[in-house]
């Protein structure tokens, strides 16, 4: 029962750091990165659709994202979408491909972006303490001795700290990306 604990705890705790990557991804650091359109909708033939689904995204250039649609039709729903998004981002439509010019980072705005990394890294770590509190309630239900439950404590602060120094790489190699000019 224990093995199954810390699996449980591992495995949540892995989640933990993978959701702070993918919500740091969406951050812009000046360069393009098609992440930044994940959550970008498309009302395509009347339903939503992710942008993923009806174009593919390239990056030809360092600061530019090149959108081509597999149905040419669906140009100006991808553009609109686009517009619609907070990005601040503004497309550019040729008739057969939308490009997205990702403009230079200010010094201020860089600073804004790495105190916004900052943030979503402590509730990464907030909710890897959680998946800690969670896993050393579960223990202590289970009919362990006080030896076997010491041991388990210890192996669970283990992860803990393992996920907390995962989390923390994560967030510094977003915040040298973002101040890097």
């Amino acid at each position: 029962m224990a093995n199954q604990i810390i699996e449980n705890t591992k495995d949540r705790m892995e989640k933990a750091g993978m959701a702070l990557q993918a919500q740091l991804g969406k951050i812009r650091a000046g360069v393009a990165n098609p992440s930044i359109l994940r959550d970008v909708k498309v009302l395509y033939y009347g339903a939503e659709t992710p942008l993923n689904q009806v174009a593919s995204v390239s990056v030809p250039e360092a600061r530019v994202l090149l959108i081509t649609p597999f149905d040419k039709t669906a140009l100006k729903e991808i553009e609109q979408a686009i517009f619609a998004s907070d990005l601040g981002l503004t497309p550019s439509n040729d008739g057969s491909v939308i490009r997205l010019v990702i403009p230079a980072l200010t010094e201020e705005t860089r600073k804004d972006l790495a105190k916004e990394v900052k943030a979503e890294a402590e509730k990464a770590k907030v909710a890897v303490r959680n998946v800690r509190r969670d896993a050393l309630d579960q223990a202590k239900k289970e009919e362990l001795s006080e030896d076997e439950l010491r041991k388990l404590e210890k192996d669970i602060q283990g992860l803990t700290d393992d996920g907390v120094k995962n989390i923390d790489s994560i967030a510094a190699s977003k915040e040298d990306e973002l101040l890097t000019i």
